[in-house]
């Protein structure tokens, strides 16, 4: 449920914004603010563990969710959808991390890969389910159910976890909060994610918003590190940085990460605006990610600890680099097989993905760190998921300005192709304005195409240059990559 509204409003954004009267771009925010209110709060999961009980937290995460879930089908703005999507994605921080406490509290220690395995298959479900459903329930129904789905859903998990476990709480104990650190993490990313949102809206920094935001940013990250580093009781322990393998594990995650998801979300928005899908189709053409995924994850979390997991991430980065550069070769004329097979492929990238590079951050850390290190490595790589939707929908605006801009120059007076286009349009009864705007739409669609062409071909050539990274840490201990992939998702 959780995983699954990450990514059942993509294929939603065209209908939301047209629906709440906003930009498809600005409806992005509602990916984005679920991504950095989520991000935020998996950090708090051990302090509010220990404070009110692994069982009780998840249960009234749960439920919050629910609630949360039923006012964001309610909103009758952009702005309260994204108020309550950022409730919904706060409330949202303890529900995965905790999934995993509980589930390795109830088997025993040689069963934990076999557990975790079958646990990561029921999160991959999601990125098959989430188009697919977003899309259906957009053009059938309306896009407030994509978020009362979840209140059945949610209100059945609540029960049975209750039923299962009430007897079996964690033990509590009332601990310090370091509330400037928080409220540091939150003004710095707050900042940092706006400005990256509003950003090409605003002009960027011919703004006085913007400057704003960027001076928030960087004054509040420099601030908020110096005082983590110094805190008795730090919200987010940066000395976990000091590691090699967590360092570099961490960085090649969220950056990947990061060009993973904004890819993610640029493809509906372009299949919906450019090429004529509708919500339904779009999710067709993306839905297969999953299949793959999910027949090969039980494999990977069987084979981390015996191959190399630097070799396995580096076979993922490949492969997406290799599906991102079939996905640069789209024209307005591609066809929904050739669209649906890179998808398809990438779905064998990401089983070799979360598994092999969470178990290289984690490796060599002692028992006890290991809760603070799985909830900063969460947050950093959720934060940039975020961040990427933002940059990667700003460069395929900021690109399609560009390839527009080179197109519309020989379509002006003189050219004699243009004039016999409009001349056609003209005879079957359209008024020259309305020739020369079909032409600008034509335009449009080639632009937007390319430019996101333009995306694909970038991001491909980041995942190579990733590749680096992995191999600056350290190979796990041979046997031990299992137990260190606890804090994998």
């Amino acid at each position: 449920m959780n995983v699954l509204d990450s990514s059942i409003a993509n294929v939603s954004l065209p209908a939301i914004a047209g629906d709440l009267g906003v930009s498809p771009t600005q409806g992005t925010w509602v990916i984005t603010s679920f991504g950095v209110a989520n991000a935020i709060s998996v950090p708090l999961t051990g302090w509010l563990t220990q404070r009110f009980g692994a069982v009780r937290l998840f249960t009234a995460s749960v439920l919050l969710f629910v609630l949360a879930s039923w006012l964001c089908g309610f909103a009758p703005s952009l702005e309260l959808l994204i108020a309550f999507r950022v409730l919904q994605g706060a409330v949202a921080g303890p529900m995965i991390p905790l999934s995993q406490t509980l589930l390795l509290a109830s088997y025993p220690r040689e069963k934990a890969g076999t557990a975790l395995a079958l646990w990561g298959v029921t999160t991959l479900v999601a990125p098959v389910a989430g188009p697919l459903l977003g899309g259906w329930i957009t053009d059938h129904i309306a896009w407030p159910w994509i978020f009362y789905i979840n209140i059945p859903v949610g209100l059945a998990a609540a029960a049975v976890t209750w039923g299962i476990y009430k007897e079996r709480e964690t033990p509590t104990h009332k601990l310090p909060i370091d509330k400037t650190g928080l409220a540091l993490l939150v003004l710095w990313v707050g900042s940092l994610q706006l400005m990256l949102d509003k950003g090409h809206e605003e002009d960027w920094f011919h703004s006085e918003l913007i400057v704003v935001l960027a001076l928030l940013a960087v004054v509040g990250f420099a601030v908020f590190i110096v005082w983590e580093l110094t805190a008795e009781h730090p919200v987010v322990d940066l000395r976990l940085f000091a590691g090699r393998n967590f360092a570099f594990g961490a960085l090649a995650l969220s950056v990947a990460y990061g060009l993973f998801f904004g890819n993610v979300v640029l493809m509906p928005l372009w299949l919906q605006q450019w090429m004529g899908y509708t919500a339904t189709a779009a999710g067709w053409a993306l839905a297969p990610v999953g299949f793959l995924a999910i027949l090969l994850t039980p494999l990977v979390g069987k084979k981390v600890s015996q191959w190399d997991p630097r070799r396995m991430a580096t076979g993922a980065f490949i492969g997406f680099a290799f599906v991102l550069w079939l996905r640069s070769q789209f024209t307005t004329q591609t066809d929904f097989t050739h669209i649906l097979f890179p998808t398809l492929l990438q779905g064998a990238a990401m089983a070799f993905f979360f598994i092999p590079l969470t178990t290289l951050t984690l490796s060599g850390l002692a028992p006890e760190r290991i809760p603070a290190a799985a909830g900063l490595s969460n947050f950093v790589r959720i934060t940039a998921g975020a961040m990427g939707t933002s940059i990667a929908t700003t460069v395929w605006n900021d690109r399609a300005t560009l390839h527009h801009t080179h197109l519309a120059e020989t379509l002006g007076q003189g050219n004699a192709v243009a004039a016999e286009a409009v001349a056609g349009l003209q005879a079957q009864g359209f008024s020259a304005e309305q020739a020369w705007a079909q032409i600008n739409r034509l335009v449009d669609q080639q632009a937007f195409t390319r430019a996101a062409d333009d995306v694909f071909l970038g991001s491909a050539f980041l995942f190579l240059l990733l590749i680096g990274l992995i191999w600056f840490t350290k190979r796990p201990a041979r046997g031990a990559a299992g137990a260190d992939a606890g804090g994998a998702h």
